[in-house]
This record gives structure tokens, C-alpha cells and sequence, in this order.
């Protein structure tokens, strides 16, 4: 049986990215590739450094979203993936990506709560009693998709740094069990 295709699309340090290849990767699935928007993400290295090839699509070189998306989604389609993995996509995606392809998407807050930008700091700073994440699928409206897994934890008396590193290994646990859930494995 041949292993399910994946690529994930990153922006940053690539943490998620590092967690979902050393997880999955030839095990669950097969990584084809990661894609990121920022020719200066660490995420790069740490791709690399695990034999996974990285497209760099910088988003500046495109006059509009939807001829960035365009590109984006030529280069996923090309790859003949079952599914795209967000994995800290710092980009708005447009219809002509969300129309088009299946994704799947990671958020540090339990959704519906703090959609969008800041979410981390907008959910420690908040007076519930419990930070999460959740995952779910990538549609138009940005953080509305239907979830997949949330997972959450007790903040009381955490500094935003212990936060921080609860929130990173709720991600570490789930997202990986996402990406298997998505794909019907």
C-alpha cells in the first residue's frame, strides 16, 4: 500500500513542520514537500535538514493575493498531494486557493474563540480559565472551518511563557493526529 501525500505550507521556525515530518513522515505518510512564503524562514533549514525538499513562494513578488494563491495552488497541484498541512502559513488565503485545494490548518486558541492574528496572546490575556488549540479545515473565512481536534489545558497561574510551551505541546500531540484523521487513515 502506497503511503498518503502530503506538503506543508510554513512561515516561521518551523516547529510544527519539524514535529508533523519527524511523526509522519514514511510512517503515516509521505511529505513530498514544504512551501513557505519567507525566503528568510528558519523553518528552511529544519526541512532540509530532514531531507524534505522547500519551495519558496515569496509573497512579495506577487501584485495580489489571488496571483499568489494562483501560484500556490499550481505548485500544490503539481505535487498530486491528498492533502495540505498549514503548519504557521502566516498568509489570508483567497477563494482561488480555499475553492481549489484541501487543507488543513492549526490555530492556538480554542476555536471559535480568537480567530485571526494575536490569537496566542489574545487567549493567555483572556479571563478564561483554559488555553488550547485547535486544528481544523482551511475554508474562505479565516479560522471557521470545522474542527477536527481541539485540545486544552488549565492556565491558572501561568506566565505567558509557560504558555506559550503548553500550547506548543498541545500542538505537538494533536496535529499529527489531525493529519491521519483528515486522510482516513
Amino acid at each position: 500500500m502506497s503511503l498518503k501525500k502530503i506538503v506543508i505550507l510554513f512561515s516561521g521556525e518551523g516547529s510544527n513542520l519539524e514535529n508533523l515530518i519527524k511523526k509522519l513522515h514514511q510512517k503515516s505518510v509521505t511529505v513530498v514537500g514544504a512551501i513557505t512564503n519567507n525566503p528568510d524562514a528558519k523553518g528552511i533549514q529544519k526541512a532540509k535538514n530532514l531531507g524534505i525538499g522547500v519551495t519558496i513562494l515569496d509573497h512579495k513578488e506577487f501584485n495580489s493575493r489571488e496571483a499568489f494563491d494562483t501560484k500556490l495552488v499550481e505548485i500544490i497541484q503539481s505535487l498530486e498531494v491528498d492533502l495540505t498541512v498549514l503548519a504557521g502559513f502566516m498568509r489570508i488565503l483567497t477563494p482561488v486557493f480555499t475553492g481549489q485545494i484541501k487543507a488543513i490548518n492549526i490555530h492556538p486558541s480554542l476555536l471559535p474563540l480568537f480567530k485571526g492574528a494575536n490569537a496566542l496572546e489574545r487567549s493567555f490575556e483572556s479571563k478564561m480559565k483554559v488555553g488550547g488549540v485547535s486544528v481544523h479545515y482551511v475554508v474562505t473565512e479565516i479560522d471557521a472551518g470545522e474542527i477536527i481536534f481541539q485540545k486544552c489545558f488549565d492556565k491558572s497561574d501561568m506566565d505567558f511563557s509557560t504558555f506559550k510551551k503548553n500550547i506548543q505541546a498541545c500542538e505537538y500531540e494533536i496535529f499529527p493526529k489531525a493529519v491521519i484523521s483528515s486522510l482516513n487513515l
